[in-house]
């Protein structure tokens, strides 16, 4: 049994997607970083308020807490909320790795297909066979 699991665990396939995953991970802090070190704020410079504080009160407390333009944090603590905001940011964050993940997968195929070879010539005897049928069937 433990020899059959490793030769699971050591399958070129499971190991490159354990590493699939933790790159992917990797990946996604990188674009959550840039989405909201970069991205945010210039929508939110653009939009004049921080974006990642956008909300709706759905209480009379937490509307009133939008209304007087608390933090999310100090709305949170009012009452229930819904941070469009933060979903906005997340779907804009989705669209890069989505649109990425296309670029990379589009670069993969153009790869795999100028690595796939041309079918080969035909050998010279596989020529002569073909020209011995061809004689063969115009004999007919």
């Amino acid at each position: 049994m433990f020899k059959e699991f490793k030769e699971f665990a050591f399958k070129g396939n499971l190991i490159d997607t354990a590493v699939a995953f933790v790159m992917g991970a990797a990946f996604g802090k990188v674009i959550s970083g840039f989405i909201d070190g970069i991205v945010m704020p210039l929508v939110g410079l653009i939009q004049g308020k921080d974006f990642s504080m956008l909300y709706i009160g759905l209480n009379e407390a937490s509307r009133a807490a939008a209304a007087t333009n608390l933090p999310l944090a100090k709305a949170k603590e009012a009452g229930p909320v819904i941070a469009y905001g933060d979903l906005i940011s997340i779907l804009i964050q989705f669209i890069i790795v989505a649109f990425v993940m296309f670029l990379v997968m589009k670069a993969a195929n153009k790869a795999k297909l100028t690595s796939e070879a041309a079918p080969s010539a035909p050998s010279a005897s596989e020529v002569l066979l073909a020209d011995i049928l061809a004689t063969l069937k115009q004999g007919k």
